[in-house]
């Protein structure tokens, strides 16, 4: 077995795609994902998962239905299963998803913002 560890930074610099999630690692059932987020996203929930985000660089805005939360570098959340939220970013975020093998990014409303699953970087 190797031994090496993740670099978030490195793993940053191969792509570029805003609202595409790439799988860097797994836990049991849980893949740990990274994106870059810039703008607006649709409103979603995941029926059967809570949802983790953890924000690396830049500011996110979660918004509810019923208010908002705004996270930090060095900050995290966890939306919820079944809430509705909306991610927004005015300038570009980098974070890591956390959440199980297999779930979208536009939970149950999928459409053309519907990331490919188990992209690894």
């Amino acid at each position: 077995m190797s031994y090496e560890a993740i670099n978030l930074a490195g793993k940053f610099g191969l792509f570029t795609e805003q609202w595409q999630p790439k799988v860097v690692a797994e836990m049991n059932d849980y893949q740990f994902k990274l994106a870059r987020l810039e703008g607006d996203f649709i409103w979603h929930d995941h029926k059967d998962t809570d949802e983790t985000f953890i924000v690396i660089e830049g500011y996110l805005r979660i918004d509810f239905r019923d208010g908002a939360v705004r996270i930090g570098p060095g900050e995290m959340f966890v939306v919820p299963r079944g809430v509705e939220h909306k991610p927004f970013a005015e300038g570009e975020v980098k974070l890591m998803l956390i959440e199980p093998r297999g779930a979208r990014n536009t939970g149950e409303e999928g459409g053309e913002r519907t990331a490919a699953n188990d992209v690894w970087i």
